[in-house]
């Protein structure tokens, strides 16, 4: 029997009779009808330019503005960088495949696809932490706030998260490498640890049983670890003598606190349950609104509920028109 053109891009037959799968098929969303995905692909972009250029425009914010050049700024803006790519990873792919049906991704792009996902997400967990210290800080410590949030340690901690997260996760591209798969569709639209496991001939009962472990590590013990700090901050403002006090407290971390809600709440509905136990519908929707719609919001968050940030908008927007119209 010979081989269409389209299974030999897809197999290559080994000597023993074996498959060997070259391309994986991301399935994406097969119930959506053809018009519906169009129309899905083009919010879908408007959401993705939004959310690159709400973030820059941070990032930019706070390199020229030097009353947001501070560490709390710092690490929005490290933050809002890493949301950027965050949702670049999976959203670029995801269009593609909803404006033109190209849904194939090949072994290696699928690998590196997952690689960054979670290493970016890990990196995430970690900053959310050094955030909720920076916010105790200020907060329970404001006397010596400068003293230890300096210039140094900041950019230490930034630099540790990424390359943490980035040297942790190495882990899973070794282990990927070495497994051989039995089918090449992926009823997902990225790919993710499950349905990427699933496919797999090989024993995957290591690889699940160290992923298990390592993500409960990073989401709950980065979750305990900020609601130790949270919890710390919220004695230290029931503390306060003046209400006004309570309230500009409470008020700095609830940008913050906005955007914990919504990456722990989709991380723990999603990978601290049994594979089994999330059905796909729910494992596809969750995605969505971890790498779509969470970094669409992120600028909505810390700019639109904080006054230094519109201020200092306003500022560029009026040397910028200084400068075309003078």
């Amino acid at each position: 029997m010979f081989l269409s053109q389209q299974d030999e891009l897809e197999f290559i037959m080994g000597p023993e009779n074996e498959t060997a799968v070259t391309e994986f098929i991301l399935e994406g969303f097969p119930e959506l009808d053809p018009r519906l995905q169009v129309f899905f692909s083009l919010v879908l972009l408007l959401m993705y330019l939004t959310t690159v250029i709400g973030n820059a425009t941070i990032i930019f914010l706070v390199c020229v503005d030097h009353h947001l050049q501070t560490s709390m700024y710092f690490f929005i803006s490290n933050l809002t960088f890493l949301e950027i790519w965050f949702t670049s990873s999976t959203s670029i792919k995801l269009f593609v495949m909803l404006s033109s049906g190209q849904n194939t991704l090949s072994l290696s792009s699928c690998f590196a696809q997952n690689y960054f996902y979670s290493a970016l997400g890990c990196t995430e967990f970690i900053l959310l932490v050094v955030m909720s210290f920076d916010r105790y800080v200020a907060i329970c410590q404001p006397l010596l706030y400068t003293a230890i949030m300096k210039p140094q340690l900041c950019v230490h901690l930034v630099v540790a998260a990424w390359i943490l997260s980035f040297a942790l996760l190495s882990y899973r591209l070794i282990f990927l490498s070495e497994l051989s798969f039995c089918g090449t569709k992926i009823p997902h639209f990225l790919c993710d640890n499950s349905p990427l496991f699933k496919l797999s001939c090989s024993d995957t009962s290591l690889l699940w049983k160290i992923d298990s472990v390592f993500i409960s590590c990073v989401v709950l013990g980065s979750l305990c670890l900020t609601l130790a700090f949270y919890i710390c901050i919220l004695f230290c403002v029931l503390h306060l003598p003046a209400a006004s006090g309570r309230k500009k407290a409470l008020t700095t971390c609830s940008s913050h606190l906005i955007t914990l809600s919504i990456a722990y709440g989709s991380c723990i509905a999603l990978y601290t349950r049994p594979a089994e136990a999330v059905s796909l519908s729910t494992n596809r929707t969750v995605t969505l609104l971890n790498t779509v719609l969470y970094p669409f919001l992120n600028p909505f968050i810390y700019s639109l509920r904080n006054k230094s940030v519109i201020l200092a908008l306003r500022k560029s927007i009026v040397r910028a028109r200084t400068k075309l119209f003078p």
